[in-house]
């Protein structure tokens, strides 16, 4: 063990070492809010400087997250910035930036790539820097490992490169980021060590594997197990459907088997920042090994489906009504990719909006989670959340149930609407201005 390895481990079991959280998004501020709670000094560092505006000024742009935690995270020592110079003070680094997919469905490493340069000049010996970001098997190799020894540092002897993937469920109320066990893989076994001795601190369980190789493919292999699963309780869904069979009910029995079966739900598609992405990282990454991975990109071809099989529901729905989807009124249910939160990343509900106005259809939302529709990098609506009342929704020629929020009043919406086209199985009595979808 060097000197250095020594004294990161002390600093960090001590809890006298300062956490660096670059990237304060739905990962980064639960990971701040918990190093601050059990006594470490953090520093956020974020590209956003509205966030950073915000944060300093103890107010919170997360809704399941309240300002309260925040502000009594600056009183007892917590800032933010966006000076990346300041990456130096920190013992310990934990990125936690966005893996999105490009154009192509091909992985966008930007993120991760330029947060690595931006910190790189600022590495020192004795630092720690883990990767949470979801991405790749040999990411943290490839592409961080160089770029932090690229100073002349050497990992595992002066610096220490550890991959931890995040396992955040934002609005899950029985879980939290100390519940929540923590993979961790090192470069080397000295990384391993320093990897261990910072999140064990913080989380009730750490689970070492044997590289950062083996973290990167278990995160993988998490995600595209309920994108699989999904894909296949979706295609049922079909096929239920045209034969007159009601999926929810099916998947509700076969759940009350006791063993070797496990719940999964179709729905208007798949959201969220991991099951719809994490996927085509790993065929991406399977293909320069010359393999292809057809089960899981079948799996990706159905649940990509999913928003137009939606709108064909809402389109046959109008037809029988002897409406056109063309200049219809139609008013999307829920735009967070799931219930009861603010997220709208990769949301299917925002999909099936676009899917809608392309067709001529004019479309409104309403969410109790999302006031005002936000900027968003590749979708673009000027719109406010409409109000549920009887005679809003009287005004439309349909509804789309997107994401079931339990804020919605399902009874209001079933006796005032003209239309409604449930993607989620929240009606499950028949009815004939019910459709399901």
């Amino acid at each position: 063990m060097t000197d250095y390895t020594a004294a990161i481990i002390t600093k960090l079991k001590s809890k006298e070492a300062i956490i660096g959280i670059v990237g304060l998004g739905y990962v980064g501020l639960p990971l701040m809010l918990r190093y601050n709670s059990i006594g470490y000094r953090v520093l956020g560092i974020d590209i956003d400087t509205d966030k950073v505006g915000k944060l300093n000024a103890g107010l919170s742009y997360i809704e399941h997250i309240h300002a309260d935690k925040i502000a009594a995270a600056c009183e007892s020592g917590f800032e933010a910035t966006t000076d990346f110079r300041r990456a130096s003070e920190c013992d310990a680094l934990i990125l936690c930036v966005p893996t999105p997919l490009n154009k192509y469905r091909e992985p966008d490493m930007s993120f991760v790539i330029n947060t690595t340069d931006a910190i790189k000049p600022y590495l020192r010996a004795g630092q720690a820097v883990s990767l949470e970001s979801t991405t790749y098997p040999g990411t943290t190799e490839e592409e961080l490992l160089p770029r932090v020894q690229e100073g002349g540092l050497v990992v595992g002897e002066d610096i220490f490169l550890v991959y931890s993937p995040e396992r955040e469920d934002p609005g899950n109320p029985n879980f939290e980021t100390r519940t929540i066990p923590k993979v961790i893989g090192g470069h080397t076994l000295a990384c391993l060590e320093v990897g261990i001795a910072l999140y064990e601190q913080a989380i009730d369980q750490v689970v070492p594997v044997s590289s950062t190789k083996a973290a990167e493919m278990t995160k993988l292999l998490e995600n595209i197990h309920r994108a699989v699963n999904i894909g296949l309780v979706n295609e049922m869904k079909i096929v239920a459907d045209r034969m007159g069979i009601d999926i929810f009910e099916v998947v509700d029995a076969a759940a009350t088997k006791p063993f070797g079966f496990t719940a999964y739900y179709p729905g208007p598609g798949l959201g969220g920042h991991c099951i719809p992405i994490d996927p085509f990282y790993l065929t991406w990454k399977a293909r320069e090994y010359g393999l292809h991975t057809r089960f899981i990109e079948l799996s990706g071809e159905v649940n990509r489906a999913m928003p137009e099989y939606v709108l064909n529901k809402l389109m046959d729905g109008l037809n029988d009504s002897g409406k056109a989807l063309k200049g219809s009124r139609i008013l999307v249910l829920g735009i967070a990719y799931k219930k009861n939160v603010d997220d709208m990343r990769e949301s299917p509900s925002v999909e099936i909006m676009e899917l809608i106005e392309a067709k001529g259809g004019i479309v409104a939302y309403s969410d109790p989670h999302v006031p005002v529709f936000p900027k968003m990098r590749e979708h673009h609506f000027e719109l406010n959340s409409e109000a549920l009342t009887a005679d809003n929704l009287a005004r439309f020629d349909a509804v789309v149930l997107a994401t079931d929020h339990d804020k919605f009043d399902y009874e209001l919406i079933a006796q005032h609407a003209r239309l409604i086209v449930d993607s989620r199985g929240k009606y499950r009595t028949p009815a004939e201005h019910i459709i399901k979808a």
